[in-house]
Order: C-alpha cells, then structure tokens, then sequence
C-alpha cells in the first residue's frame, strides 16, 4: 500500500518503491529523471511570473450553491501554489471541501478550472449559476474544463496535469 504524494518528491519516491517490487530500478530512475527534468525546466519558465492568479478548481457542482473543491494539503493544491497561483480552497478548513457560492463570489477567483467537466459542467452553465456571472474568471472567459483524472490518480501523469495547469494559466509561457 502507498500514500497519495503530497509532491513530486513523494511521487518519485513512489516510483521507485514499485520498482524495486518489480525489479525495474534502472527504467524507473530514467523515469524519475526525465519527469523531474520536466517539472525542473517549467519551475524554470515560471520563476518569471509575477502575477498571482486565484484559482478555484471546481470537484463536483451537484450542489450549485456549495461547490466541492480540494483544499491545502491535497496534491492539486501543490500543483496549483507550484505554478505560481494560489488555490481559493487553501483558505477553507479541510482538504476537500464546499464553498457557498456568496463566498466563492466574495473571493472573485481569476481562473476556475472544472474537473467535473466531464459530467457535463461548462464553462457556459457556470455562467449561467445565481451570482456566478460577475466572477472575474466568468466575465473575462477564464473558465476551463480539465480532466480530473490528470492530477487526482497518483502517477507519472501528475507531472502532465502540472504543465496542463501552468499552460492554461500562463500560456504566453509556451511549450
């Protein structure tokens, strides 16, 4: 049994604990290297950032009025404070939590990033919830669906979800 990482140091470690379960050692430090070597070079291109964005990342809407989202200690909040943003769920108690829609309105978050976008979310039915339109991510049209399953299952994806979350952000970055 392994823990979820908390970053990509846990991640790595966990990498290569399988591999020696499996006697893969060699391919998983090339592994190991190659996504750190990744993660190094877009630390490197954010280092220029000097803005930061509030970030609402959306779990689950079936309840309009208070929305699920992951809080501090969760993995997707470590991607979202790594690529030089600040999670609007670090400031509720709890790693995964609701929010009313007042005080998701009161915090006014730049980018909302829905991974329940699978269920049918949209960027135009969120426009569309009570007091959800003058949202700055809203208004501006900074509302983007994103595939849950890139950041919420441990493995070398997570690595793919921080690029997907620091491209979406700051896409004047690039590739």
């Amino acid at each position: 049994w392994q823990a979820n990482p908390d970053d990509f140091e846990g991640l790595y470690e966990n990498i290569r604990d399988i591999a020696v379960l499996t006697g893969t050692e060699d391919q998983a430090e090339e592994l190991v290297g190659s996504l750190s070597a990744r993660v190094a070079a877009l630390d490197e291109k954010l280092a220029a950032v000097e803005e930061t964005l509030l970030v609402f990342y959306e779990l689950d809407a079936s309840e309009p009025a208070n929305t699920w989202t992951t809080g501090a200690g969760t993995f997707i909040s470590y991607v979202i404070n790594r690529a030089k943003a600040a999670n609007l769920g670090d400031i509720l108690d709890g790693e995964w939590v609701q929010i009313s829609s007042e005080e998701l309105v009161a915090q006014n978050p730049d980018v909302i990033l829905l991974s329940d976008a699978l269920y049918g979310i949209t960027p135009e039915s969120v426009a569309e919830r009570a007091g959800w339109a003058d949202i700055k991510a809203v208004v501006e049209g900074e509302v983007y669906p994103f595939d849950p399953f890139i950041l919420s299952v441990p493995g070398p994806r997570l690595v793919d979800g921080f690029e997907q979350v620091a491209g979406i952000l700051y896409p004047e970055l690039g590739d």
